[in-house]
């Protein structure tokens, strides 16, 4: 993929590390080790293999890697340790290859979205016992009152690619505010897990 993208354009400017899975709502003890391997590898291998065999070309250019990490790699959420591990890692593989980057002049920053409408995140919402309420409830979980669109995505990614030329090491919060406030932390109550987050029988 690299090697075809310098053939075809003659120089890298940019990387983003795009790819991810979420695999379904489990605890830790229904998740195996080869699940966890297989989904470290998705997560977090995939940009690390990209962003080594891209950055002998972006040191040529002075070029930047934006990582695409999550809110629960700050926050964590409930059912869903193994994927908060991966982000985790991203969001922490970002800030230390910034560090290793600095002396090429390659920056390296990550962005976070919080519940973003996209078809995999639709096709979940679909999956549940109540999809109009589980899709509220995601809306719900912003500030803003709505879920994040890829295209505001693609446009934090756009100011990290080009306007933010004194910024590396960052993560942006596209979340709309989902972290602030307080909400239900009791997991022994009702409301932590509403009942439309269950899948249809």
């Amino acid at each position: 993929m690299i090697n075809k993208t310098v053939e075809r354009y003659g120089k890298i400017d940019c990387v983003i590390n795009n790819a991810g899975q979420h695999p379904e709502y489990r605890t830790i003890d229904d998740y195996t080790a080869e699940e966890f391997r297989k989904l470290f590898e998705v997560n977090v291998l995939g940009y690390f293999l990209v962003s080594k065999y891209a950055l002998p070309h972006l040191r040529k250019t002075e070029g930047n890697i934006i990582n695409n990490s999550s809110m629960t790699a700050h926050t964590a959420a409930g059912w869903s340790s193994m994927y908060c591990a991966t982000k985790g890692a991203v969001s922490a593989m970002t800030r230390a290859l910034a560090i290793d980057e600095a002396k090429y002049n390659v920056r390296v920053n990550s962005f976070s979205g919080g519940n973003i409408d996209t078809p995999l995140s639709n096709q979940f919402i679909n999956s549940t016992a109540n999809p109009e309420e589980t899709g509220q409830i995601f809306s719900n979980i912003s500030l803003l009152g709505r879920r994040c669109t890829a295209a505001e995505c693609g446009m934090t990614c756009l100011y990290l690619a080009s306007d933010a030329t004194f910024s590396t090491g960052i993560d942006i919060h596209v979340s709309g505010g989902a972290e602030l406030n307080y909400a239900c932390k009791n997991v022994k109550t009702k409301g932590f897990w509403p009942n439309s987050f269950l899948k249809k029988q």
